[in-house]
């Protein structure tokens, strides 16, 4: 008679935890300030991009080096995972411009010495202002504009394209909610007591844009079985890139693997 009251004990110690918290298990910044970008890639320029809540984000614009490449006239917006800040991403950036994309390489607030605190809200406000930097542009064609996310990434630009949709988008190692993920990895918290939802499968359920899905079947962060039902809630699937064998952040998942499926996705747009 007295197991039921410790349970909801802890069950309240736990959700109390998970609301003040929460945060902190979600997003985890690198806050330093990357180098300027022209001493890591050639051609690359620090931009600043201004959020309608009145920040100065900075990121790396990285143009396009290779005109005959599956990538040339096209331009990607990259929103990263949930850690570190956009230096991590800098192989990530040189190998879509040897294939011709230009790129957009974005950190959130709170990361990579931007000001703020990253939440849900946030973030979509900072792919926002990416996606108005891109827009005002010349050497960016908006009919030739693609969304390529990273994890957390991939619920950012999936609630951009609900608003804004893109020529096309990637999604790598996509969750179907943020809920599903919590439960996966803290089977004990109660979700409902969740601050921000990244719906992604629901949402691209509604959307008409190409889409790509790319995930390794050993992810023990994201479950491929939630990145194989992002992929069963596209309406306009072009492919399924399913790598055997890797996890969340082996090197492979942020190179040639997912760079040539970009590039496929391109093909099949011109």
């Amino acid at each position: 008679m007295r197991i039921a009251p410790v349970v909801v004990l802890v069950a309240v110690i736990a959700g109390v935890a998970v609301w003040a918290l929460q945060r902190r298990l979600i997003f985890l910044p690198d806050a330093s300030p990357p180098p300027a970008a022209a001493t890591l890639l050639p051609g690359a320029e620090d931009v600043v991009l201004t959020t309608s809540d009145g920040l100065e984000l900075g990121a790396w614009f990285v143009p396009g080096r290779n005109p005959s490449g599956p990538g040339a006239d096209f331009t990607v917006l990259l929103a990263p995972g949930n850690g570190g800040n956009r230096l991590g991403r800098a192989q990530t950036a040189a190998d879509l411009a040897a294939s011709g994309f230009s790129t957009l390489l974005v950190d959130y607030r709170g990361y990579g010495g931007n000001p703020g605190r990253p939440s849900e809200d946030g973030v979509i406000r900072d792919a926002r202002a990416a996606l108005q930097y891109l827009s005002g542009r010349d050497d960016v064609d908006p009919d030739r504009l693609l969304y390529f996310g990273e994890s957390l990434g991939c619920a950012v630009v999936t609630a951009l394209a609900a608003e804004s949709p893109p020529a096309g988008m990637l999604l790598r190692s996509p969750f179907t909610d943020l809920g599903s993920v919590a439960r996966h990895h803290y089977r004990i918290v109660p979700t409902f007591v969740l601050k921000d939802r990244f719906e992604v499968a629901g949402t691209l359920a509604q959307l008409d844009v190409p889409i790509t899905v790319v995930y390794g079947t050993s992810d023990s962060i994201v479950p491929a079985q939630q990145s194989a039902a992002v992929a069963d809630s596209a309406r306009n699937l072009v492919e399924r890139v399913e790598l055997h064998g890797l996890e969340h952040n082996d090197p492979a998942m942020f190179g040639t693997p997912v760079i040539d499926a970009l590039g496929r996705l391109a093909d099949a747009l011109r």
